[in-house]
């Protein structure tokens, strides 16, 4: 029946990328043959000629529309480069990449493309001799993306001098470059913050204030979060690259360039620290750190001291830019160069270095066979980051290029490998989201999401028969390889038609696994017992973020059922019946049952939780104010306000600001004891003030509320939850939790738990579950949270507080809690 099933989707997944190949280039005007001297190249305009400054150079920037104008400059005159637009960013500026490769190669680049696909999906290679004849006809795709983290500004300024010698060198080592690789240089993955750091530099360039960051987020929404958003796609930016990537091009090497801080090694690259995620293909963490050591060194030959290697950061964490190609079967690299102050030179002294250390790195000053050349302090410039990525870029693009046939050929093995049905009791065979789960908008968004990296999900026009079981508590992403009894016995029953059925066979399987498996994180602890610190979050599960019921499929009758492979998320959409996206305006109809005049805190101090606040409510068209420190400072906010909603931040963030001595006066502050003084003012005059998590140590502090955060002082040893998903329970009758079931998961990121000091006062809306709180992640000191209050609504003379323990609008991923949010604004609209 598998083989069967198998052949059919085969079938579809022809049918559906016939015409992939002509989706990028064929909208690209074809460029006529050169005729021109092969050293035309030579006469190329230089980045310097351009700008009248030379990238790197100190207290310099070229912001985004000199960066695109060089770019479409080198377009023009050279044969081996071709600049596309892939669409528009956050705040409409245009999102290109440079194609760059040999003239011959250029011209042809509709027939790499299709190589590609192919490669990508071995089901459409053919037998072994046509696999064979890819293999040797391929061009290793090489992406080098640069700058999406915008403070990190040097690789922005980098890419187009490395564009440049590209375009111009004609040296052997450049030529084989061009013949064996394509490069899809990224100067920037976000565009929109790239001039909002130029414009801040510029503006404080030689005032006190130089070198800081901006007193806004990077990225419109996200900030620094912008790259942890590969597997969610709520970004523009996110969404046209990962089309370019994983629908369209298909890559064998991400290479994303980025900065670190200034006090530690000078240039971190792989291998990576561990834990691994056990869904990544040991291949892959083998060929990364061949890179990674390639990449070192060449440094270490060309005279730079303080690479360092094995530490920091690890590969457990899906969702980065690097990360997200494990999932796909390429290989992902991470640069990580100690920063400037921007465009500005520091100086770091000895003693700096000392204190600071790392997982992986003792200190800045000790040799370790992972980091044997620290370097020993000194004056450290944007040039100096800039040669070193440009030595990493070369590194990268010449092991593609020597080794072209070999990456292919593994490229196409691990895919052939994830698209082979799993064999009887290895693991489920499919994932199945049930329709009638009355959710459609949430539906619509998973299914939508899985579609667009790449992920093959099918509906079902009839009902499917099989025995279908319920995921064990216990299972995890270490568990993946398990056999099939490590699922709870399945039963054989039938499925309506109008469900979604995602394959295990299919190319991106990693990618399938892990997004839908519970992630259970080892238990590191740092010497004294201390819990050492995850890179970044321990437990995303998907389907638990969203709150959507998923099914572990563990046998069917595919002979039976007829289904429709779905393209996009409009497909979707149509078949539920909702609004079509038509690329403006969010589709997703406004949740809210009455008008509320909303207020949403903004601080100088760039907080992402409230950019991710500001997405949610533009994504579900909630109207609201964005409410700054002078307005709080200044008073009567219930004349103007039912609502107030304070971000994630502590209550010394709040009231601080940011500091004096990093921007001008009116960008530092904070909301100040006066603008404590008004929020409680406007919670006695009837107003509500809703606190997510971190915030609500204000209120609880400062209005003198019958509530404590019970993980208050605790050490990593005895609690830590960094990233985790969790189980709360929740009391149906209050009005909070209006519509939602009585067992749920909610997002705690090291977030808070509270227990009332005069329950009279307090009416719990929802608590961490007694047992088995951890539900994906890694949670330590589970008695010191089981049972605590989760979520909460106390009185305070006419009005309210709403104290979220946890995360309801986590990174835009959570879903399934940001009904808790809908309902807690129409209490109030409705008072």
């Amino acid at each position: 029946m598998l083989r069967h099933w198998f052949r059919l989707t085969c079938l579809f997944v022809v049918l559906l990328t016939l015409p992939l190949a002509a989706l990028s280039v064929a909208a690209q005007p074809r460029r006529a043959p050169s005729t021109s001297s092969p050293r035309r190249s030579t006469a190329l305009p230089s980045p310097a000629s351009v700008l009248k400054f030379t990238p790197g150079d100190d207290r310099t920037i070229a912001d985004w529309r000199q960066i695109t104008d060089y770019f479409r400059r080198l377009d023009q005159v050279s044969d081996r480069v071709l600049v596309k637009t892939l669409g528009e960013t956050t705040l409409k500026r245009p999102l290109i990449a440079a194609f760059i490769s040999a003239p011959e190669n250029i011209r042809d680049l509709a027939k790499y493309q299709d190589i590609q696909r192919r490669l990508a999906d071995p089901r459409l290679a053919g037998d072994e001799a046509e696999r064979d004849r890819l293999v040797r006809a391929g061009k290793t795709v090489v992406v080098i993306s640069c700058s999406i983290h915008s403070t990190e500004i040097v690789a922005s300024q980098m890419s187009m001098q490395l564009a440049y010698e590209l375009a111009s060198a004609e040296d052997a080592e450049t030529r084989e470059i061009l013949q064996n690789t394509i490069l899809l240089l990224l100067p920037s993955a976000n565009p929109d913050g790239v001039d909002i750091v130029a414009s801040w530099y510029r503006q404080t360039l030689g005032t006190p204030y130089e070198g800081t960051e901006p007193p806004e987020l990077y990225h419109h929404y996200a900030g620094h979060d912008n790259n942890r958003d590969w597997f969610m796609l709520n970004l523009k930016e996110t969404q046209l690259i990962t089309r370019l990537f994983w629908k369209e091009w298909f890559p064998q090497i991400v290479y994303d360039v980025h900065q670190q801080g200034s006090n530690g090694s000078r240039f971190f690259i792989p291998p990576f620290y561990d834990p691994p995620n056990p869904s990544i293909a040991p291949l892959l963490l083998r060929e990364v750190g061949l890179v990674g050591h390639r990449i070192a060194a060449d440094l270490q030959a060309a005279g730079f001291k303080g690479v360092i290697t094995n530490a920091l950061y690890d590969t457990w964490w899906h969702g980065g830019f690097r990360t997200a190609p494990y999932y796909h079967n390429s290989i992902g690299i991470l640069s990580e160069a100690a920063s400037a102050r921007l465009m500005t030179p520091i100086t770091i002294t000895r003693d700096q270095l000392a204190k600071s250390s790392s997982r992986g790195m003792p200190s800045a000053l000790q040799p370790a066979t992972n980091f044997p050349d620290p370097w020993p302090g000194g004056q450290w410039r944007p040039r100096d980051i800039m040669r070193m990525e440009l030595i990493a870029a070369r590194s990268v693009l010449s092991l593609a290029a020597n080794y072209r046939e070999k990456y292919l050929r593994n490229f196409y093995d691990l895919g052939w490998h994830a698209t082979t049905a799993p064999r009887a009791g290895e693991r489920p065979a499919a994932y199945l989201i049930p329709a009638g789960q009355g959710q459609d908008e949430v539906v619509a968004k998973f299914i939508g999401l899985l579609v667009a990296q790449g992920v093959e999900v099918q509906r079902l026009e009839t009902e499917m028969h099989g025995v279908f079981g319920e995921p064990l508590s216990g299972l995890s992403a270490a568990d993946s390889r398990a056999p099939m009894a490590a699922y709870q016995p399945g039963k054989y029953r039938e499925q309506p038609a109008g469900s979604y059925l995602v394959l295990l066979a299919q190319p991106y399987r990693a990618n399938v696994q892990s997004l839908f498996e519970r992630q259970v994180y080892p238990d590191r602890r740092a010497i004294g017992g201390e819990a050492e610190r995850p890179y970044d979050v321990a437990g995303w599960t998907l389907p638990m973020q969203m709150g959507i019921e998923v099914v572990p499929v563990l046998s069917f009758d595919s002979h039976n059922s007829r289904v429709k492979l779905i393209t996009d998320e409009n497909d979707v959409r149509r078949d539920l019946g909702l609004k079509l996206h038509n690329g403006t305006r969010s589709p997703v109809a406004n949740p809210l049952k009455g008008t509320v005049r909303l207020a949403l805190y903004k601080s100088w101090t760039s907080s992402m939780d409230e950019g991710w606040t500001r997405y949610v409510f533009d994504t579900f068209n909630v109207p609201f104010h964005s409410l700054l420190d002078r307005e709080i400072r200044a008073g009567n906010l219930r004349e103007k306000f039912d609502v107030i909603v304070l971000p994630s931040m502590r209550l010394r963030e709040l009231l601080e600001g940011r500091a004096s001595d990093t921007a001008p006066v009116e960008f530092t502050g904070g909301i100040t004891e006066a603008g404590v003084e008004n929020l409680r003012r406007f919670v006695e005059e009837g107003g509500t003030l809703i606190c997510f998590d971190a915030a609500s140590e204000l209120a609880i502090k400062r209005f003198n509320l019958p509530v404590r955060n019970v993980l208050e002082g605790s050490k990593s040893s005895d609690f830590y939850a960094p990233g985790s998903i969790l189980r709360i329970d929740v009391d149906t009758s209050h009005p909070i939790a209006r519509g939602l079931p009585p067992h749920m998961d909610a997002y705690f990121i090291n977030s808070s738990a509270f227990a009332a000091t005069d329950e009279s006062r307090v009416r719990v809306v929802a608590r961490y579950a007694e047992k088995d709180v951890l539900r994906s992640g890694w949670l330590l000191g589970e008695k010191l949270i089981a049972g605590q209050i989760a979520l909460a609504e106390v009185g305070l003379g006419k009005g309210r507080v709403v104290l979220f323990g946890f995360r309801p609008q986590h990174r835009g991923q959570t879903w399934g809690t940001f009904p808790f949010i809908w309902n807690a604004l129409d209490v109030a609209a409705a008072k």
